[in-house]
């Protein structure tokens, strides 16, 4: 079994076990990860790279990553496909040679 598939299967579990499925449509997963994108976007807020609290950073990364993982498998989505899918279709957005050390917008390059 991949990392992948244990990992949502570990979710699916602890989710099934509170009978929380009711609650994880699409809509609210994806509200989900925004609020959980926004805390940990606090961790941050008013302070130097360097001063955030790796545990709280580490956290809300992991909601972040665990609502995407569970909207991911209602789409039925091979998230390292998507993944995999997503790259590609950035490496040619961003050709090396226009983008390499630029932070500039395709649209802009």
């Amino acid at each position: 079994m991949s990392d992948l598939k244990e990992i949502t299967n570990a979710l699916l579990k602890f989710r099934n076990e509170r009978d929380w499925e009711q609650f994880h449509n699409p809509k609210d997963l994806a509200i989900a990860i925004n609020i959980e994108s926004s805390e940990l976007l606090e961790e941050f807020l008013w302070k130097k790279n360097d001063e955030a609290d790796i545990n709280k950073v580490k956290k809300e990364l992991a909601d972040v990553f665990s609502y995407s993982f569970l909207l991911a498998e209602k789409y039925n989505f091979d998230i390292k496909e998507i993944v995999l899918e997503k790259i590609e279709e950035n490496g040619k957005k961003y050709p090396i040679s226009k983008s390499k050390g630029n932070s500039t917008k395709y649209t802009d390059l």
